[in-house]
């Protein structure tokens, strides 16, 4: 599908206007989206990556960059930040195993992944060398609370000081969590203008818990429909994206008939595309400029026949003639 582009930074399939125009509810993701992560998680990716590697594999790790970080999400399996951290980890050991350059072998890994996430990584791995004895260490997945690889992760994204407020324990590292590097791009202005249209339906479904969201958003959080959105650190592993449920649960908590749900990945698109397939009216909306290649995402979600693809939320008033 090739879309039109109506003005700078609006790319839409013309058809679909009149069912944008019809809807009462609007549900974002967060990173991305509400939050530019690209300077707090994805970062927590990197160094995360390097403190394992030396501690269990004594492994000068390439860095995983926004490219690895691209590549693992467009197979649609990687929306949690720390199984791509996982995903990283254990693909660099195998190529030191087999004495493969880090750089090709990892996107060889990508390639051969899925929107089954970590398990076609493992299922690839498994099948070209023995990466037991690094799997057997990190015990991944497990809980937030005790699994090692989680404990380094939120340690450093979150900092001492919120860290032990979530969790209860004294973290290891004293340098400021990442999380302080979000950028925070939704603005009251811009929720204002939407709540014309929407009033109080408006919410989220994320990946992140909402303690975490609340510490980067501060007072705006209380402008989405907190009740009925879905925080998924904080629900079982097996609620994440893009298993509907949680956008099931929140477009059904919102009583509402004709979504539009905002979100930079193909997690969030292939979770749209399933409940749109178990009879509901959802639209995604794609956005992109926070990407460091806005270029590839875009012909990323055209090749997946998005129909709304933006540069930025501030460009949704104006698909909405709210401007």
């Amino acid at each position: 599908m090739t879309l039109i582009k109506k003005s700078e930074g609006i790319y839409i399939d013309e058809s679909i206007l009149p069912t944008i125009l019809s809807s009462d509810g609007i549900i974002f993701d967060c990173d991305g989206v509400l939050v530019d992560i690209s300077e707090s998680y994805d970062y927590t990716i990197q160094k995360t990556v390097q403190h394992v590697l030396k501690i269990f594999a004594s492994i000068d790790g390439i860095k995983i960059d926004s490219k690895i970080i691209d590549g693992f999400k467009a197979t649609g399996g990687f929306n949690d930040e720390v199984d791509l951290t996982y995903a990283a980890i254990i693909s660099l050991v195998a190529a030191e195993k087999l004495g493969k350059d880090q750089s090709e072998f990892i996107f060889d890994v990508i390639g051969n992944a899925d929107s089954t996430g970590i398990l076609s990584v493992e299922s690839f791995l498994d099948k070209m060398t023995d990466i037991s004895e690094i799997k057997t260490k990190l015990d991944y997945p497990g809980s937030h609370s005790t699994n090692f690889l989680y404990k380094i992760f939120d340690q450093l994204f979150y900092g001492p000081e919120l860290y032990r407020n979530l969790f209860g324990v004294i973290s290891e590292f004293t340098e400021s969590g990442l999380i302080e590097n979000d950028k925070v791009l939704v603005t009251l202005l811009l929720l204002s203008k939407l709540g014309q249209k929407f009033h109080k339906k408006m919410g989220i479904v994320t990946g992140r818990g909402m303690e975490s969201i609340r510490y980067s958003l501060k007072e705006l959080l209380d402008e989405f429909d907190v009740e009925h959105s879905v925080f998924l650190e904080d629900e079982p592993r097996e609620m994440a994206k893009p298993n509907p449920k949680s956008l099931v649960r929140t477009v059904n908590g919102m009583n509402c008939k004709n979504i539009i749900y905002v979100g930079d990945s193909m997690e969030d698109f292939i979770m749209t595309k399933k409940i749109s397939e178990l009879g509901h009216n959802v639209v995604f909306c794609g956005i992109i400029g926070t990407s460091k290649n806005p270029q590839e995402k875009l012909e990323l979600f055209e090749k997946n026949d998005a129909v709304i693809i933006l540069d930025s939320i501030d460009l949704l008033p104006k698909i909405l003639n709210l401007e």
